[in-house]
């Protein structure tokens, strides 16, 4: 991997990190810090373990943010971490990702994403840690660098968590620092929603859909027609939409495509991410 280790000075520190209660005492930097003035930082962490839904939900929002000036903020672990990374990348977002190791190749951990690290400095994002270069990761040190993604970002995204995850740490630190924490609902027969749901009672701010998030940062999306809407969609998709001439419940839904519950239920979370289909008083309807 090129781009030479470089330590900042603290003066070089993003600006967002200086405003937290401890910031760190030295930061080292791979790549290319995004411009500050220019970038919204969206902080995305979830569960290392995640089901299908959680990881078509964090792909559908994200890749909803193509084009804005949003930059995709994680830790480089495997499970949503690496989903996020991945779905800037494909979108052509920037994005900075900050492991709980030190920035040398010989410990960059997990070892298994060290392809997607040399992705993110190829396509001009960074790799940032307060960790000395040759540092290897170590228990202690995930919920340590967590701190700083909620820092340099001005919003958390949390997808998938159980009540007791270093994710919560994360967005935990985000509301000591004043920084704002969204989430997206799960089901609830899922042990992976139960930090979500906890978030939601606790005043986190809902996200069924990329829109959510750039009505956040005050980004107006244009929306797309709906022949241009219809060419993106998979096969079954549009099976669900030619289904939907008229709103139905989403038993009699299931029962036409006859297809299993669970897939049935993926995809039409999927679509709702999507912005493309609503539940209201027991019946599914099409948007557009």
């Amino acid at each position: 991997m090129k781009n030479e280790i470089r330590k900042l000075e603290f003066k070089e520190f993003p600006g967002l990190l200086k405003e937290i209660t401890d910031p760190p005492k030295q930061l080292f930097i791979r790549g290319n810090f995004p411009d500050e003035k220019e970038n919204k930082f969206l902080c995305v962490v979830g569960s290392r373990k995640y089901t299908p839904y959680g990881k078509e939900a964090c792909k559908k929002i994200i890749e909803g943010l193509a084009g804005y000036p949003i930059v995709i903020v994680s830790g480089l672990a495997i499970g949503i971490d690496s989903v996020g990374h991945n779905s800037a990348l494909n979108v052509g977002l920037k994005t900075i990702a900050v492991p709980g190791s030190g920035l040398d190749d010989s410990v960059l951990y997990p070892s298994l994403n060290k392809n997607l690290a040399k992705k993110i400095l190829e396509k001009g994002g960074a790799l940032i840690s307060e960790f000395e270069p040759n540092f290897k990761a170590t228990p202690w040190s995930f919920p340590q660098r967590n701190r700083i993604m909620a820092g340099i970002s001005h919003a958390v995204l949390v997808i998938e968590a159980e009540k007791i995850s270093g994710t919560l740490i994360t967005s935990r630190l985000a509301t000591e620092y004043n920084r704002d924490v969204m989430t997206i609902p799960g089901s609830i027969f899922s042990k992976n929603s139960e930090g979500p749901h906890m978030l939601l009672r606790t005043g986190a701010t809902p996200i069924i859909c990329s829109g959510d998030i750039l009505n956040f940062f005050d980004f107006k999306s244009e929306k797309k027609d709906k022949k241009e809407i219809l060419k993106d969609l998979s096969g079954d998709e549009i099976r669900i939409i030619e289904l939907l001439r008229e709103p139905i419940t989403k038993d009699e839904l299931i029962r036409k495509l006859g297809m299993p519950i669970n897939s049935v239920n993926i995809l039409l979370s999927a679509m709702e991410l999507k912005g493309l289909i609503s539940e209201k008083m027991g019946k599914i309807f099409f948007v557009f």
